[in-house]
């Protein structure tokens, strides 16, 4: 693919990475057997990848806080703990670990993205619904969180651009792409420490001068530990520009989960 001397990805190559990622849609909805990835079931058109059922499933069922994750009562921003540092926002419409990371995971390490337009369409559905109570304001453009340009063509996609143009393309908002870059190849996070995770990240990123937006989501498939974003996010509000990040699921930390099923059991 086309690419400036700088070695960030020209407007030709956006233009046909676009263009792959249709085309690859287009196929996916022609050409597989339209039958849920989850129980194997039937899903009547226009729906495919996961059953209403199936998803409806492994979905957040209650007041997650928007710092952490962790389940609450009522649904406010922040549970008590967050409400003291008072995070970024985290908006995602489930946990990765309650049904969905295979296929969320497979969206990245496989190439398969039959999954990935019910998903986003779910993600819309919970936006809607913290802007509708107040908890959330729509931003003014979506950045996905970019790949080094080898690891691009290594892997031939970005997920989290192909996430961030499906989101586009259902909220009408646009997609902002060329500003951001990552400059270092960094190691993958999976299976670093914490800390391990924001030394691997020092730096990695750079970001242009030009910033026309105060309100930006930045869009990956996963948040675990935060480091990525929180990164990233450091560079946004250096130049005031104010940050929430939107992704597929996200992977509470340790003990969470299990807070989460002992308070359904009263």
């Amino acid at each position: 693919m086309p690419r400036d001397n700088k070695g960030i990805w020209s407007q030709d190559g956006t233009r046909l990475l676009r263009l792959v990622y249709r085309l690859v849609a287009t196929w996916l909805a022609g050409s597989l057997p339209n039958r849920c990835l989850l129980c194997h079931q039937s899903i009547q058109a226009p729906d495919s990848g996961i059953c209403a059922t199936c998803l409806q499933t492994c979905l957040y069922h209650g007041p997650i806080c928007l710092g952490c994750g962790k389940s609450m009562q009522l649904q406010v921003d922040y549970c008590g703990e967050c409400l003291k540092r008072q995070p970024r926002k985290v908006v995602a419409p489930c946990s990765y670990h309650q049904g969905l990371g295979t296929w969320i995971g497979a969206i990245k390490y496989q190439g398969q993205l039959a999954a990935l337009p019910v998903l986003c369409r779910a993600l819309v559905a919970r936006i809607y619904r913290l802007e509708q109570q107040g908890l959330l304001t729509l931003p003014q453009a979506l950045v996905p969180v970019p790949l080094h340009p080898k690891r691009l063509r290594q892997r031939g996609f970005n997920q989290a651009w192909l996430i961030a143009h499906e989101l586009s393309q259902l909220l009408q908002l646009p997609l902002v792409d060329g500003g951001l870059t990552r400059r270092q190849d960094t190691r993958p996070q999976a299976g670093l420490s914490g800390a391990q995770r924001r030394r691997n990240l020092q730096d990695a990123f750079i970001l242009a001068d030009n910033i026309e937006f105060q309100r930006i989501a930045l869009v990956d498939d996963v948040v675990t530990t935060g480091t990525t974003v929180a990164e990233i996010a450091r560079l946004f509000e250096a130049r005031y520009v104010h940050v929430q990040v939107w992704c597929l699921a996200r992977a509470e930390a340790p003990g969470l989960l299990e807070d989460m099923d002992s308070e359904d059991a009263f």
